[in-house]
C-alpha cells in the first residue's frame, strides 16, 4: 500500500532537516509515540500504539536511516509487529523537502507499506485515513516544537 502526501511548514529548511534526523526529537511529533532508543547512528528502535478501527495496536519496529541528501531528502526503511502479534509490516518512506520561501518549506512524503496478519484486513481505504488523521496531528505538533525551539 502506498501512502503519500505533503504538507507546509514555517521554519528554515536546514533547522527542519535536523530536526527530521532526529529520532528522539521527532518521535515527540508522532501521536501515539511510547519510546524510542537509539541503536547507532542510523538505526533507531520505536514502539508507537495507534488504534485502527475497532483494535489498538502496540507497533515495536526498528527503522534505519538509508539515504540522507543535506537538506532535502531522506529515505528510512523499518519492519516491526504488533506485540501482541496482530501483524507484522514493512516500510520504506522517502521524504522530500523544498523551500518554498525564506522560512517556508514544502514536505511531500511517499511510504510504501506491507502489512500482514489482522491488521491487514481493515484494507487500504481505513489505513489511508488513519494515516491522514495522524498526518494532521503530526503536523501540528511539529510545527509547534519549531516554533519553541526558534
Amino acid at each position: 500500500m502506498i501512502i503519500e502526501g505533503g504538507f507546509t511548514i514555517n521554519a528554515p529548511i536546514d533547522k527542519l532537516f535536523d530536526f527530521l534526523l532526529k529520532p528522539d526529537t521527532i518521535m515527540t511529533c508522532l501521536p501515539g509515540a511510547e519510546s524510542v532508543k537509539m541503536l547507532d547512528d542510523t538505526t533507531y528502535e520505536c514502539v508507537v500504539k495507534q488504534k485502527v478501527g475497532p483494535i489498538s495496536a502496540k507497533l515495536k519496529f526498528l527503522n534505519r536511516l538509508t539515504k540522507v541528501e543535506r537538506p532535502t531528502h531522506i529515505e528510512v526503511e523499518g519492519e516491526g509487529e504488533d506485540v501482541t502479534k496482530l501483524g507484522h509490516f514493512k516500510q520504506k518512506s522517502i521524504v522530500d523537502l523544498k523551500e518554498v520561501s525564506p522560512g517556508k518549506v514544502e514536505i511531500k512524503y511517499k511510504t510504501d507499506v506491507s502489512i500482514v496478519g489482522k491488521l491487514a484486513m481493515f484494507g487500504d481505504r481505513i489505513m489511508r485515513a488513519k494515516a491522514k488523521d495522524t498526518e494532521k496531528e503530526f503536523t501540528k505538533r511539529l510545527q509547534e516544537k519549531l516554533t519553541s525551539i526558534a
